[in-house]
């Protein structure tokens, strides 16, 4: 038993919140779905491309984080072993695992009769899910209740929504 759960009952240590931080999930699906209204507003935009932005710039960000998370470790005076920087790369993952399914819906598209416009609301959806099912994971992992699981989903729901209002907005 941790220091923090002897001293402060059913709160979950530091090390626990950390491993079980789906933020970045969050952050990624929105991500996501930014770049698939910017890829909308385009006349043409071929799917395989798609595919490749969602996922490229999954990557890039996740690199971008791990960086700054890494850099702000060392002005802390850290040291960063592999350890630590293997650690980092854990935990900003989600950032990168937020890209695939939209990703997916965009690749798997075709299969389900849909046009490139088809394509782009089917991606923008599976993100906006995904931004709601990252924020309910990372509420009840940090041991949330379903009153707070609840608002948080509404919460992501909004800005789900102005993203897509946005898409509707841009493209038309």
């Amino acid at each position: 038993m941790s220091r923090t759960d002897r001293i402060m009952p059913g709160v979950r240590s530091a090390e626990h919140r950390a491993a079980s931080d789906y933020t970045g999930g969050v952050y990624g699906s929105m991500l996501a779905a930014s770049v698939v209204v910017g890829a909308a507003t385009q006349d043409s935009f071929p799917r395989s491309e798609l595919v490749l932005l969602l996922l490229l710039t999954g990557l890039a960000f996740w690199i971008a984080h791990v960086h700054a998370q890494l850099f702000g470790a060392r002005l802390a005076r850290q040291a960063l072993d592999r350890r630590v920087v293997w650690r980092v790369c854990r935990e900003e993952w989600p950032i990168v695992k937020a890209a695939v399914p939209p990703a997916a819906a965009v690749a798997l598209s075709p299969l389900l009769g849909l046009d490139i416009q088809g394509a782009f609301w089917l991606a923008l959806c599976v993100a906006v899910a995904g931004q709601i099912g990252w924020s309910m994971a990372a509420a009840r992992r940090a041991g949330a209740g379903w009153p707070l699981v609840t608002v948080t989903a509404v919460v992501n729901l909004v800005l789900g929504l102005l993203i897509i209002m946005l898409k509707i907005f841009l493209t038309h």
